[in-house]
């Protein structure tokens, strides 16, 4: 087989890659086309094509390249000898050609100009010339006369006998050249007054009055140097800004995207993306640095984890992709207790501790800072010995039937958040914290007056400290044992943007909103004023929403929403009671909180800053309130100081004989919340001076919560 090429630019590219698929590649002489004679063919009846086209519409060269697609628009659609006399469309789309587009090139055409018309009394057409098809639009390419622009345009009148071309002494050109000398100026019109009149010539019409003289124009004094000349104002009647003075700031338009790859199905598709591809190489070289495992051959009779890869987008405070996340996980779906795992339970920060931390941080001017420990649950150590199979797509191919004996725990194991909050723990302790007996993901460090506290939420940290320079050496000690990145000063915790102010705290999670939202559907929705219908309430009955999952979501996304959200608390335990077997009242209410979730979307939660000196609660019941069980939900709020760190709204386990009963418990469960939080600030070294004030709106309540003789 053999291959020829031209001694042009445009060819030699095709030399390497055809070395690989022909024999011999054949570079012809120097100006010798007969030696690459089909091209050449090819390129003769296009150019003779394209110089008739031009021709017949007495069109100067500038407009070649309109000629040109026309010319191989209408190649493309005849019979064509080298293929049998068949048509090169039909034979590439399998279907038949239409020949009634077809026009004269050069013609004149009238294109439909409504849909671009500034105003209703604008003319609807204009005399163009027409240039041709377009190639990415169903359409007519029309040249206007006098705008010297192109317009697109599917209706088209077409004038087949008139071209404007052929008349015209000079054709006016849309493209510069250099090397044409460049058009005369247009002589200035300068009226002065003058004593003579003109003549004029003879005429049968009235003649109209003659104009009134203009007076000479004044000197214009010549602007300094040093001063930039103003620009004109505009001489028309219109009132406009510049008229008045008002100049806005010129916004460029930002057309910049970034690249956002879609979540792989399998390993398989993930490794042909670059960005995927690219992340799990960066999470297997993280856990070969951690020597998470060792590849061991296969043992007989011992249960074997498999694992799998879990792909997710990681996005920024401003809602923008950050990076694109790999993370290799063991299901722990085959794990059997007592086997392979043993204790799995792990704590986890409760909201009001990390609210209450905020809130002391806030009244004393601390600085608020957080981490984040890359891959932390490679640094816990197990205690049982686990068997997983080779990573998906990173199988050892001298070693293809071993597997990993994990030393780390991994994502996905059972007992991976316990070690690795062990393993943390035990870190802590050794640099002077000590584990918080009221919430032990609460790590507080004191020494003489200096304090720290530290807040983990299984690898997202928040750091504040009494100095800076003791942040700094607690930062340090950190990295010393764990890699981590820094993320500078606090702005965005377990989704929930945060923004520090002269008065405090501004908690939001308006990007979480605007995903749930976009989850259900209601984007778009109607905004609703209140949450909830105070009147009706939500009973059994009901026909069974067609989708229970989708609900499910939904409610256990609104219950996270809480979070900053106390005004929603209420409504969205209501929903949650009926997560079991959702009805279609259930789904109507969770859809009003959603609307009303639209319309306050920009609402959060304030840590104002206050002093730590008094806790305020209040608590109060619906009595029987469930048309159900008639059990009560009690609610309460608790303020340290002048901020909001703690909320409830709950169904009370048993049903109540009285309002005075119901109230009863309700201010117990206030009294429990403020025990604990008292205990948790006594920790904190930030004990209570004043005792706590619980308020209750039912007197008998007061009554038997004052006398402990009636309990």
């Amino acid at each position: 087989m053999a291959a020829n090429t031209t001694i042009v630019s445009s060819y030699l590219i095709l030399i390497p890659r055809a070395s690989k698929f022909a024999s011999h590649v054949h570079i012809p002489l120097n100006r010798t086309d007969m030696q690459n004679g089909r091209a050449e063919r090819m390129l003769r009846t296009i150019n003779n094509l394209v110089r008739a086209i031009l021709f017949q519409a007495h069109m100067k060269p500038e407009f070649w390249v309109e000629a040109l697609h026309t010319a191989v628009h209408t190649l493309n659609i005849l019979p064509s000898a080298s293929i049998s006399n068949a048509i090169p469309f039909t034979k590439l789309y399998s279907k038949p050609v239409s020949y009634s587009h077809l026009c004269v090139f050069g013609c004149l055409c009238y294109p439909n100009l409504l849909p671009q018309s500034q105003h209703k009394l604008a003319p609807r057409s204009t005399a163009c010339v027409f240039l041709g098809y377009p190639t990415d639009h169903r359409g007519y390419r029309c040249f206007d006369l006098s705008t010297r622009k192109i317009i697109f345009s599917r209706h088209v009148y077409f004038d087949e006998n008139t071209f404007p071309f052929q008349n015209s002494t000079t054709t006016p050109s849309i493209f510069y050249d250099p090397s044409s000398p460049p058009p005369p100026p247009i002589p200035r019109l300068t009226l002065a007054p003058s004593n003579e009149a003109t003549p004029l010539p003879p005429s049968n019409e009235a003649t109209p009055p003659p104009p009134s003289p203009v007076p000479p124009p004044s000197p214009v004094p010549s602007p300094s140097p040093s001063s930039p000349s103003p620009p004109p104002l505009p001489t028309h009647s219109m009132i406009t800004r510049s008229k008045n003075g008002i100049v806005k700031p010129r916004q460029p338009l930002c057309l910049h995207t970034s690249v956002v790859s879609p979540l792989p199905t399998s390993h398989v598709q993930a490794a042909n993306d670059p960005y995927w591809n690219g992340a799990m190489g960066e999470e297997y070289s993280a856990l070969i640095k951690a020597r998470t495992w060792d590849l061991v051959p296969r043992p007989v009779a011992t249960n074997i984890v498999r694992s799998l890869w879990n792909y997710r987008h990681k996005f920024n405070a401003q809602g923008e992709l950050s990076r694109h996340k790999a993370r290799l996980c063991a299901n722990g779906k085959s794990q059997q207790q007592g086997v392979d795992c043993d204790e799995t339970f792990s704590p986890v920060v409760k909201p009001a501790t990390v609210r209450t931390v905020l809130h002391v941080a806030v009244a004393k001017d601390w600085p608020l800072h957080q981490l984040d420990v890359k891959n932390a649950f490679l640094n816990g150590d197990l205690e049982e010995t686990v068997y997983m199979f080779q990573p998906p797509g990173f199988v050892d191919k001298s070693k293809p039937d071993h597997v990993c004996l994990l030393r780390k725990s991994l994502y996905g194991l059972k007992q991976a958040p316990r070690a690795w909050n062990h393993r943390f723990s035990t870190f802590a302790k050794t640099i002077g914290f000590s584990q918080s007996v009221s919430d032990p993901s609460l790590f507080i460090y004191s020494k003489g007056n200096q304090l720290a506290y530290l807040l983990l939420y299984v690898d997202d940290i928040v750091l504040t400290a009494s100095s800076p320079a003791l942040l700094k050496s607690i930062i340090a000690s950190l990295h010393k044992e764990f890699e981590m990145s820094d993320s500078g000063e606090l702005y965005y915790f377990l989704g929930i943007s945060i923004k520090r102010s002269a008065s405090g705290l501004l908690l939001q999670q308006q990007n979480y909103a605007t995903d749930i939202l976009h989850r259900a559907n209601m984007t778009n929705c109607n905004p609703c004023a209140t949450p909830v219908d105070t009147k009706a309430k939500l009973s059994l009955e009901g026909t069974p929403v067609p989708d229970p999952t989708l609900y499910r979501s939904l409610a256990g996304a609104l219950q996270y929403l809480t979070f900053t959200r106390p005004d929603i608390a209420y409504a969205v335990q209501q929903v949650c009671l009926f997560m079991h077997d959702p009805r279609e009242p259930h789904f109507a209410a969770l859809k009003r909180i959603l609307r009303y979730v639209k319309g306050t979307i920009t609402h959060g939660l304030h840590i104002a800053k206050s002093p730590v000196d008094q806790l305020f609660a209040y608590s109060d019941a619906d009595w029987a309130g469930c048309p159900s069980t008639r059990r009560s939900t009690s609610g309460f709020g608790v303020f340290l100081g002048d901020s909001l760190i703690s909320w409830s709204a709950k169904r009370q386990p048993t049903v109540s004989r009285s309002s005075a009963e119901a109230e009863y418990k309700a201010v117990a469960n206030a009294v429990a919340e403020t025990t604990w939080i008292r205990n948790l600030l006594g920790e904190m070294k930030c004990p209570l001076s004043k005792a706590t004030i619980v308020f209750c709106d039912n007197i008998s309540a007061v009554y038997l919560s004052s006398n402990p003789v009636k309990h």
